[in-house]
């Protein structure tokens, strides 16, 4: 039905006659003369009707936006002035001999030409996706996937497909189940990664596997964070961290490479307690130059008990962060500062305004300099590094609070006082602790199935609060892209995580015994990582939702509004499924 795609027609064409077949984006009636921007997903062409073509310029009379057209015409140069250089196909425009109207469009329930809220684009996504800039962001999406799919096919990669119906697995979030109508009264899950999988994958010999799968999880959501989402997935067999590292940041290189002309040179590599140190997160967004400056040896010996109570607590932090030009806040935006922090568990904000610093003491303001002594205070400048004009903000609390209240307001502050540098900023994490201790137990911090660094598992169990995973993030712009570790390969060790988990060896044969069986023969050394391929795609194209680069995602309340999904069963078939459902 046609010969060429609108977006491919430029110069070269010039004089030819070509069939083209899309949709009316724009329509201009100068009288004698009709304009139509004709568009397809490849972009947009400039059509022309003239007299000279009657029956063709009758039928353009009656299009409207988003009519669906068919025409024939010949390609010609644009007159001199009215060339656009914005559009690819903007040097030229195709003069319609023919025109076919292959489907009339209703008027539209959505107008893109005004603001749109998102529930309405959702509600008629197949006109959104038709915009150009959605357009793109789907296009984009799919040539990274080619691109990744090429990569991993050049390094020996298999691509193998994982189970969707399966057991649930404990990757923190609640799973989507699927009753079983031929097993009564079981359910399936829906996964929430392939993990276990790609685990028994390279127990069977594929000692290179990667797949792009979906991936569910039943759990609150946000811009970045969907019921059903899309994982770059590898495990590989016989390779170290350091090699699944170097391969995984080779890919990321030659994507951005690729699709954005971008060279994001060699990784830099962080502990998470730098991390956490420095920056207050896990994923420190490193175009942020602010970093968090810890006090509490300076302050230790002070009658401020503010300061001095968590500086004395083993589990305490007193920190502070330096923001540059930032004496000119006002008590009211220190004030919207305090409540902010308070979101994350602290209690209050201390600051320090260097009004002229040769000024000593005479020089700053603060409502708790009054407890501070002349030489803390000093300390305190020449740690942070604090000029004339700065502001100094202080948390002191636990190292939980303190890290996450002030890594927090690092970032807010950095975005308020225009600090933020326009690059792109990778880096790996590595060096998490094994577990994450809380009341009455511990946590995965990331899943059961991470190797620890350099301990047996005896010593392991005898100390688990100071074992080191052997697990490695990546992170971009402040957001985690991907993840991954070294996993667990022997029964004993297996076994020993599970009991610090507080997962006994009842609880663990029936949720994971077909893995211990599987550790039991001869089960090489594997790891692998995961990278959220939504997140990576929605970064790329600079979107500020991961919703914008799927083609048909779900709302915040994890419902489809185009299906108008989830919706109730039918009555028959819950009852055989023998459901029954509860409304109380």
């Amino acid at each position: 039905m046609r010969s060429h795609y609108c977006g491919e027609v430029t110069e070269q064409f010039l004089g030819q006659n070509v069939t083209l077949a899309g949709w009316v984006h724009k329509r201009r009636d100068l009288g004698g003369l009709i304009f139509v921007d004709m568009r397809d997903r490849t972009g947009l062409v400039q059509v022309v009707f003239d007299p000279e073509h009657a029956a063709s310029l009758e039928a353009a009379t009656q299009l409207r936006q988003e009519f669906c057209i068919q025409l024939k015409g010949e390609v010609r140069a644009r007159p001199e002035g009215q060339v656009n250089e914005r559009m690819a196909t903007g040097k030229v425009e195709v003069v319609a001999t023919e025109l076919t109207i292959l489907n009339k469009a209703a008027a539209l329930p959505i107008d893109f030409n005004s603001q749109v809220s998102e529930e309405q684009r959702l509600r008629f996504r197949y006109l959104d996706l038709r915009r150009p800039e959605m357009n793109k962001k789907i296009v984009f999406r799919a040539k990274v996937a080619s691109a990744v799919r090429r990569f991993f096919d050049a390094q020996g990669f298999l691509d193998i497909e994982t189970p969707m119906l399966t057991r649930a697995t404990p990757e923190g979030a609640r799973d989507y189940l699927v009753p079983s109508r031929t097993h009564d009264g079981k359910f399936f899950a829906l996964p929430q990664s392939p993990q276990l999988f790609k685990q028994l994958l390279m127990m069977s010999g594929f000692d290179k596997y990667y797949q792009i799968v979906k991936c569910f999880r039943d759990e609150d959501l946000r811009a970045d964070r969907q019921p059903e989402f899309t994982q770059i997935d590898i495990e590989t067999t016989f390779m170290s961290a350091q090699e699944v590292r170097n391969t995984t940041e080779q890919l990321i290189r030659e994507l951005f490479q690729e699709m954005l002309e971008v060279d994001l040179g060699a990784f830099p590599v962080m502990s998470y307690a730098d991390a956490m140190r420095l920056y207050g997160s896990d994923k420190p967004d490193l175009r942020n130059p602010m970093q968090l400056v810890d006090i509490a040896d300076v302050v230790i010996d002070i009658e401020f008990k503010v300061f001095a109570g968590p500086a004395n607590d083993p589990k305490g932090r007193v920190a502070a962060l330096r923001i540059p030009g930032g004496a000119r806040l006002t008590r009211k935006q220190i004030d919207e500062y305090t409540d902010y922090v308070k979101v994350y568990g602290a209690k209050g904000l201390a600051w320090l305004k260097v009004n002229d610093k040769d000024a000593g003491m005479d020089g700053l303001q603060s409502p708790v300099l009054k407890f501070l002594p002349e030489d803390v205070v000093t300390e305190i400048l020449n740690r942070t590094g604090a000029e004339t004009g700065d502001i100094l903000l202080f948390g002191a609390d636990t190292f939980t609070v303190v890290s996450e209240a002030l890594g927090a307001l690092r970032l807010k502050a950095g975005d308020d006082f225009d600090l933020v540098e326009d690059s792109w900023k990778p880096l790996w994490v590595v060096d998490f602790p094994m577990f994450e201790e809380y009341e009455g137990g511990f946590a995965a911090i990331h899943h059961p199935f991470t190797a620890p660094v350099g301990v047996t598992p005896e010593e392991l169990k005898a100390n688990p609060t100071a074992a080191i995973s052997d697990a490695y993030d990546m992170v971009l712009n402040g957001c985690e892209v991907g993840g991954g570790s070294v996993r667990i390969h022997n029964a004993e060790m297996q076994a020993a995580v599970f009991d610090i988990l507080g997962i006994n060896e009842e609880e663990a044969k029936e949720k994971f015994g077909f893995l211990l069986e599987a550790l039991k023969y001869g089960t090489p050394p594997h790891a692998g990582l995961a990278f959220g391929l939504d997140r990576l795609v929605m970064l790329m194209v600079g979107a500020n939702s991961i919703r914008d680069v799927i083609a048909f995602p779900k709302t915040t309340t994890a419902a489809c509004v185009l299906t108008d999904a989830p919706g109730y069963a039918n009555p028959e078939a819950l009852k055989e499924l023998n459901i029954s459902v509860n409304n109380d």
